[in-house]
């Protein structure tokens, strides 16, 4: 059986493989731990493959993707310094081959097919974490919590912020009865597993990106002029909102209506230890994960203080923080340039073209990312759904758009001259007339 490149590779014709793709990375993402090595070979074999299919075009011209490699190959190169060598050489070999999986998705695969893979992915996830999830109580305030099949709430409450998010990309993006009918379902499932979470940051960040991304689909029927406008006066309007807010104390009030204290769980001590941590090696870290090593006296003291038996999965909470350690201010610039390009080339293009609602949810999914990464670690590791869409929608910036030629309508004039006597018997006419005379005898 003879099977067309085009139904892998081409984004117009592989949506069937493109969803199956993508859902599964999405069950390997959230539950490669329970499953073992083989989702994780699974994984790649997604991916990877189809660079034996045809590898000019899925591989693309990566001399485009400096930028995004940036932050990736200095990890490697932290490796040399890092306190555990050989786990940082180890781990930065597995970011990059997971960030070269990103950029072939993105550009094998469609954004609408991502957003339908995406979403049949999340339902696939919180339906197992639904079935076999367990309920735990937080050793720090004493919560008793619906933690699905993960280790943390957070995890749960990022898999559901998603399905929440994709399912609106799925109703904007898909015209079909049967996708709007999947997107709803998506959404109510994802809705409840993140208020079953109880997760603040889930639940906060959700509801200003949904909000932010139906206020800006509104101002698609204006010109890109006026919506450049627009959206300036309402940013300095929300500025200023934000500064009065916090001067009357409304960040308490918001805080308290989670349950949550001023320290945000323990989390701002954390970032006391992360930031002593820097200032002992400011310019280049300690190297990639080579803080959170077992036998390593700080690490060892933070795990005893926050109640972690299993000495792992524990992390400083903030992204920049925990990469500062890691790789130092060099590392952190080169994260933040990825995150705040990312942010800036998808609301550009939402700004300056006439209907382009794929930048819409694309810049929605990078700000949902970014604003979880001030209390949360969802883009630094290989094999996490928050890097893997992280660098797919860092990548699409780097895909040119078609240039429509249109056909050139020339219009060719027809000038008619005043033949008279005079220029008649002194120009061609004379000619043409001696001729026929000459033919005649």
């Amino acid at each position: 059986m003879k099977i067309l490149k085009s139904t892998l590779i081409d984004p117009d014709h592989n949506k069937i493989y493109g969803i199956f793709a993508t859902a599964s990375s999405f069950l390997v993402f959230a539950y490669s731990q329970q499953i073992g090595a083989i989702a994780v070979v699974l994984y790649y074999a997604l991916w990877i493959s189809l660079v034996f299919v045809d590898y000019r075009r899925v591989l693309g011209n990566y001399s485009r993707y400096f930028w995004i490699f940036a932050f990736a190959v200095f990890c490697f190169l932290s490796a040399f310094w890092s306190q555990a060598p050989g786990l940082s050489f180890r781990a930065a070999i597995q970011y990059l081959s997971h960030i070269a999986c990103a950029l072939i998705a993105m550009r094998v695969l469609s954004t609408a097919t991502l957003t339908q893979g995406g979403a049949l992915g999340c339902v696939a996830v919180l339906v197992y974490s639904l079935i076999f999830g367990r309920y735990e109580s937080d050793a720090l305030d004493g919560s008793y919590t619906f933690v699905g099949a993960f280790a943390s709430k957070n995890q749960l409450g990022l898999f559901a912020s998603l399905g929440c998010l994709l399912s609106y990309g799925t109703l904007i993006l898909s015209a079909r009865k049967g996708w709007v009918f999947i997107a709803l379902i998506t959404g109510a499932l994802s809705f409840y597993n993140l208020l079953a979470s109880q997760s603040a940051t889930s639940i906060i960040t959700t509801m200003a990106v949904l909000a932010l991304s139906v206020a800006m689909q509104s101002t698609l029927v204006l010109a890109p002029k006026h919506r450049v406008i627009l959206c300036l006066m309402v940013f300095l309007g929300a500025l200023l909102c934000g500064t009065f807010v916090l001067q009357i104390g409304g960040t308490g009030s918001l805080l308290e209506a989670f349950g949550k204290d001023s320290t945000l769980t323990g989390r701002t001590y954390l970032w006391q230890q992360g930031l002593a941590a820097l200032s002992e090696s400011p310019l280049f870290g300690v190297g990639y994960q080579g803080y959170w090593v077992t036998g390593l006296a700080d690490a060892e003291r933070l795990w005893d203080e926050f109640y972690i038996p299993s000495r792992n999965g524990f992390h400083f909470h903030n992204t920049y923080i925990e990469t500062a350690v890691e790789t130092g201010i060099f590392g952190t610039v080169c994260l933040i340039l990825v995150v705040l390009t990312t942010l800036w080339g998808h609301l550009a293009r939402f700004l300056t073209r006439r209907r382009h609602v794929e930048s819409l949810l694309l810049f929605a999914v990078a700000a949902l990312l970014t604003c979880r990464s001030f209390v949360e670690i969802d883009v630094l590791f290989a094999y996490q759904i928050g890097s893997f869409l992280l660098y797919f929608v860092a990548g699409k910036l780097t895909v040119r758009r078609a240039v429509i030629v249109r056909p050139v309508t020339r219009t060719i004039r027809t000038v008619r001259y005043a033949c008279t006597r005079a220029t008649w018997a002194e120009g061609s006419g004379a000619k043409i007339l001696s001729s026929l005379s000459d033919i005649a005898d």
